[in-house]
């Protein structure tokens, strides 16, 4: 199993990183994507790849924090992207739920970051809530020219939305609210979707799968994500692990022995 989008890197993780880890071995994970969410956040992405030889990282700055990018931090995070263990450009996007930044910032670190992305041939990682339409009409804009890839993680938009994204070559990426006994939406959706669009994530340590909810999330989790969808796709697990694997080493170009 690989866990496409956790965050090792922050402080819920400071007393026990190791054995967290090693119970995310255990189930059977080969492989994490550790995106970072700013400056410091991104640096400590890139330090955990180089502790763990299965963990890898994106560099990126979150639209909450989105007002603290400036010239000087984007050139920081190309610097970082030169890094050989960075695999995308994220966590980007949108939230117009919280509001942390000011909208415009949001869509011009947004904009900017994307561009980096395209200019160093990443991927990005896309963080969208309650702003679905302003992020498919930038993404839209992104995706005219060719595009290194992109994944809609904690997908949370109706199936137009999902429809599109797909159709302009993105990927959706699906964790523990599949699995929550009051989901509707999402387990209805997730059936319908090609399967070589889909990749499983965690976000530990939030949206923590049934029947851990309210708890702290962590990559061993993902299984119960997995599970779920298997359950949903009426494939056995190690079919529905061959097809989700194979889209997270394309998308991110993970090294195959993963």
């Amino acid at each position: 199993m690989i866990d496409s989008h956790c965050h090792l890197d922050f402080p819920h993780f400071d007393e026990d990183r190791d054995e967290v880890l090693a119970r995310a071995v255990g189930v059977g994970l080969t492989a994490l994507v550790n995106p970072g969410t700013d400056l410091k956040s991104s640096q400590r992405a890139v330090a955990l790849t180089e502790r763990y030889d299965y963990v890898y990282a994106a560099v990126g700055v979150h639209p909450h924090d989105a007002s603290t990018l400036s010239r000087e931090i984007l050139s920081e995070l190309r610097q970082l992207a030169s890094h050989p263990k960075v695999v995308a450009i994220g966590e980007i996007g949108l939230d117009y739920y919280r509001d942390l930044s000011p909208r415009g910032q949001q869509r011009a670190a947004f904009e900017a970051q994307l561009a980096l992305a395209a200019d160093l041939d990443l991927p990005v990682i896309i963080h969208q809530r309650e702003a679905a339409a302003d992020v498919m009409d930038v993404l839209r804009d992104w995706a005219e020219a060719d595009h290194p890839g992109a994944v809609l993680h904690a997908f949370s938009g109706d199936e137009a939305m999902a429809s599109e994204a797909i159709s302009l070559g993105f990927l959706v990426g699906v964790g523990g609210p599949l699995t929550f006994k009051n989901a509707r939406r999402l387990p209805e959706l997730v059936p319908s979707l090609p399967l070589n669009c889909l990749l499983i994530e965690t976000d530990a340590p939030y949206l923590t799968p049934h029947p851990y909810r309210g708890k702290r999330n962590e990559p061993a989790y993902v299984a119960l994500v997995a599970e779920r969808l298997a359950e949903l796709r009426g494939l056995s697990l190690d079919e529905l692990l061959h097809q989700v694997n194979d889209n997270t080493l394309r998308l991110f170009r993970l090294p195959s022995a993963s």
